[in-house]
């Protein structure tokens, strides 16, 4: 008799654990229960005669053979559905236009197109990365199908999707000092955070000076991770090697993060609507998740 083969089905919950780091999440991402997540991984360790994963305390770790089984699991899983999508017809295979700002792509787009990518392997996705209200008017004009944007009171129309608080960010090598006034890398004067962070600082009484100002994150996380400055940034989006700031430094509380998604004003296609929906589920799951890390 020959050799079993893999169960995609297994596969899947094996991914959702590699992507959300717990069987708890990934769980929800499959939409089963734990246990049968937990049945998954243990009939296809047995299958492949080996450990996929290491204890690892309350964490996930991935043993080597499972390192190994990334990459096989995922082209098994597009081939699957590229078949069901160009063959049997039963998937999209359109194009979809993606806003987002740069500070929440870094962050949040890969496990967002991760989930995308599996269940619409035909669809491509363009990324514009842009401010949040330059991502509003290009929606306007149907520029874009849909953005993921920071909710302010001149983008209307927004879906909340997320809300998190907002956190001062340092570099772990950062020497507070708030005799001396405060270096700040913030968004530009139109930047919403940079407001909010401001007001805060000013309404403590703090002095604040501007080391630099860009609304492209890419240009200020590398002078935060220099040591140079501070910034601001919603909880789920601070990555590692940041510290976080607050209080006890002697620093203002900020107001909470809204994030939201705005559609184009016209009949969604099929990929956007899809789209929507990952972004729905993705973020929605991973700010349980920082709740959860918060209560703990």
């Amino acid at each position: 008799m020959g050799a079993r083969m893999l169960d995609t089905d297994q596969l899947r919950s094996f991914l959702a654990i590699v992507d959300t780091g717990s069987f708890t999440r990934a769980a929800d991402r499959v939409h089963k229960t734990q246990s049968a997540v937990s049945m998954h991984m243990r009939r296809l360790e047995e299958q492949l005669d080996c450990g996929l994963f290491l204890k690892n305390g309350r964490g996930v770790r991935l043993s080597g053979e499972g390192e190994k089984l990334i990459d096989y699991a995922r082209r098994m899983l597009q081939i699957e559905a590229s078949a069901l999508a160009a063959i049997a017809q039963k998937g999209l295979a359109g194009r979809v236009r993606l806003g987002m700002p740069d500070d929440y792509a870094e962050p949040f787009l890969a496990r967002i197109l991760s989930v995308f990518s599996h269940r619409h392997p035909l669809v491509e996705v363009m990324v514009v990365c842009e401010a949040s209200r330059a991502l509003a008017k290009r929606i306007e004009v149907r520029d874009l199908d849909l953005a993921v944007v920071t909710d302010c009171a001149e983008i209307s129309g927004i879906e909340i999707v997320r809300e998190e608080p907002m956190v001062w960010v340092s570099s772990l090598r950062f020497q507070l000092d708030l005799a001396a006034p405060l270096p700040l890398a913030l968004g530009n004067s139109t930047c919403d955070w940079r407001a909010m962070a401001l007001s805060g600082l000013h309404g403590a009484g703090l002095a604040t000076r501007l080391v630099v100002s860009s609304n492209n994150y890419a240009a200020l996380a590398p002078v935060v991770k220099a040591g140079l400055a501070i910034t601001v940034l919603p909880l789920g989006a601070v990555q590692d090697g940041f510290r976080i700031l607050g209080q006890a430094d002697g620093l203002p509380v900020l107001p909470p993060s809204r994030m939201g998604l705005i559609t184009a004003p016209s009949r969604a296609t099929p990929e956007a609507l899809a789209l929507a929906q990952d972004i729905r589920m993705t973020l929605a799951l991973e700010g349980r998740v920082a709740a959860k890390a918060r209560a703990a």
